[in-house]
């Protein structure tokens, strides 16, 4: 077979559109991060950081934390703050026009009260995007002998995703949820999700994913066909 310009291109635009991943995503193996929903970004009108999406999504993002706890899946949540002094954050995170802002919290970041998080589930205070970077959380999950992560939280494509790809490149099963995850920018989000669907995540709504962890399978029991690799 002679692979022409034209089906490569469908191919990898096939991947982005409607890959699949083929993993089962089961309750006794998976764990939720809530990456980052805390009051600069979620809070209306606190910060110029606010990401409104975050904000109308709660909840959603609330019904699926219910269903995790129901069913014994670990919350784990994240918060982006000033840890050490900002000695372990990136250097150069200050040259780029992220760090460039002026604006600063009163005090240490926290968990939005509209989500519900409780003292009882654990809290990674992290000092860049991705939550695996100098934070205790790999060993926190293979201590609950957890393989599989669901992501939600923002932004999607900074902490979510780079959480993404980070947990991808560990070996961990990644489930990217695309109706609990939102960015600043609204025209970025589904951008980010191709490329999660196509190379690192099965991209799934919260519904399906309350699914998935009741066992179910999509197309009556089957596993997913990926229709992308022809």
């Amino acid at each position: 077979m002679e692979y022409t310009e034209a089906w490569v291109e469908e191919r990898a635009r096939c991947g982005y559109e409607q890959g699949r991943a083929t993993f089962d995503v089961r309750a006794d193996r998976s764990a939720l991060l809530v990456i980052d929903m805390q009051d600069e970004f979620v809070r209306p009108g606190w910060s110029p950081y606010w990401v409104p999406g975050a904000t109308r999504m709660v909840p959603t993002l609330r019904r699926l934390i219910a269903t995790c706890r129901a069913r014994s899946v670990p919350v784990i949540w994240t918060v982006f703050d000033d840890t050490h002094l900002g000695l372990d954050r990136p250097h150069a995170l200050r040259h780029l026009p992220h760090g460039e802002a002026r604006w600063r919290r009163p005090g240490p970041a926290e968990v939005w009260p509209e989500l519900g998080y409780r003292a009882d589930e654990p809290l990674i205070r992290k000092p860049s995007y991705g939550a695996f970077y100098d934070t205790p959380l790999d060993t926190m999950l293979r201590n609950l002998s957890r393989d599989t992560v669901v992501i939600t939280g923002t932004l999607t494509n900074y902490c979510c995703g780079t959480t993404a790809r980070q947990a991808y490149e560990r070996g961990y099963h990644v489930v990217f949820g695309s109706d609990v995850t939102a960015t600043d920018d609204e025209s970025r989000q589904e951008p980010e999700l191709a490329v999660l669907r196509k190379g690192f995540a099965s991209v799934l709504s919260a519904e399906e994913i309350t699914e998935r962890l009741a066992g179910a399978r999509p197309d009556g029991g089957e596993r997913p066909a990926d229709h992308c690799s022809q």
